[in-house]
């Protein structure tokens, strides 16, 4: 069995390209990094390195790499002889790989017409959906009967964290122990590829806001309280009891919420953020608090990780959330000059005020009981 992986960075070597080749896949990386890509050809293999106390290590096998950019129609060819296609290149690359994944579909239903599946791992809701739109963009419309036809873009979750990186191999990926992936098999066409580690579930939305409400929210109010407490990495952050509470709390919040939303088990989904704090307290994962913080704009948004689940509590309980109001504040209090986003939030505050910036941002209003809450704890959050 032939995968054609868009994205030889860590998480494609570390996670999806791992576990492709403990399914027996021969596994072809595509990348515009010539170096990695000219390493994936001469190496032919490297090593998976899990954080942990016992540090165990995985050889993957069955590898090469194309430079996307020197030689597009070795990844054509990829694509027509692939038995599955994976993605893990950041939302951003998606419109940029669409086109060579278009031109080798098209080419794969002259030649073959076999069924493929195309999953974008990304760390975004509905990658695959965004990038099979991309994706027609690139073809005509008499094309796309044919390829609704035979392939199809299952949307997934995934979930791993790939510390920062000091192993002295440049194909070598260290990573945590614990991974997620879960895929929508409502919309595969064909056969459902059997890849280990992969979970299959009929409705992906409940996974992907369980997922984005307890880890992406409990890392993001960890890496907020951490820097406003000028803490330098979230294990360290949680080494500090107040944070520590204030992450369970949050994660009581978003948890309450999901569970009224969406049929969770409450004893399942408690393990599950016990599972998360755990991860976010290995000591073997050194991830800095500006790197997590970064993009508090985006973070803040009406429907990322503090918005929607303090709405979803709204809802339910008719209150405002206290955690997540504090987690938001603690955004609001975010600087770093080395973010965009973060410059750029305190500039907003500095010149209509904060009330109005969170307003702008988040698309609550003014008067909303969570508004009022997150003004009520900024207030009381004095620079230290």
């Amino acid at each position: 069995m032939k995968a054609v992986h868009f994205g030889a960075g860590n998480i494609g070597r570390g996670f999806i390209g791992l576990l492709l080749d403990q399914s027996g896949y021969e596994v072809t990386f595509v990348d515009v990094n010539d170096e990695v890509i000219s390493a994936i050809n001469q190496e032919k293999a490297y090593q998976v390195h899990f954080a942990a106390d016992n540090v165990e290590s995985i050889t993957v096998q069955h590898i090469s790499g194309i430079n996307s950019v020197k030689d597009p129609k070795a990844v054509t060819n990829a694509i027509m002889e692939a038995d599955i296609i994976t993605t893990a290149v950041g939302p951003n690359i998606l419109p940029v790989i669409a086109k060579a994944i278009a031109k080798g579909l098209a080419e794969r239903i002259d030649a073959n017409r076999a069924p493929l599946q195309i999953i974008a791992c990304e760390n975004m809701i509905g990658g695959s959906t965004l990038l099979k739109e991309y994706v027609y963009q690139e073809i005509d419309e008499l094309n796309q009967e044919g390829f609704d036809d035979l392939f199809s873009f299952p949307d997934a979750a995934v979930d791993r964290i790939v510390p920062n990186q000091t192993n002295k191999n440049l194909l070598d990926v260290t990573v945590e122990p614990y991974y997620e992936w879960v895929v929508e098999k409502s919309f595969i066409h064909g056969e459902i590829p059997e890849i280990k580690g992969i979970t299959y579930v009929d409705e992906l939305g409940p996974y992907i806001e369980r997922k984005l409400f307890t880890v992406n929210t409990g890392h993001a109010v960890t890496a907020y309280l951490g820097s406003y407490h000028r803490y330098d990495t979230i294990v360290e952050s949680l080494q500090d009891k107040a944070i520590l509470d204030a992450l369970n709390g949050t994660l009581q919040e978003t948890g309450q919420a999901l569970v009224e939303a969406y049929g969770f088990d409450e004893g399942t989904h408690a393990a599950y953020i016990k599972k998360i704090i755990s991860r976010f307290q290995n000591p073997h994962i050194s991830d800095e608090v500006n790197r997590v913080a970064r993009g508090p704009i985006r973070k803040l948004g009406p429907k990322d990780r503090f918005v929607r689940p303090s709405k979803m509590y709204f809802e339910f309980t008719s209150s405002a959330p206290r955690y997540l109001s504090k987690a938001m504040a603690s955004a609001l209090q975010f600087h770093n000059k080395a973010d965009e986003e973060a410059v750029k939030l305190q500039e907003m505050i500095q010149e209509t005020g904060v009330e109005a910036a969170f307003v702008e941002i988040s698309g609550l209003e003014k008067d909303h009981s969570i508004t009022k809450a997150v003004m009520a704890e900024y207030e009381q959050m004095r620079p230290e």
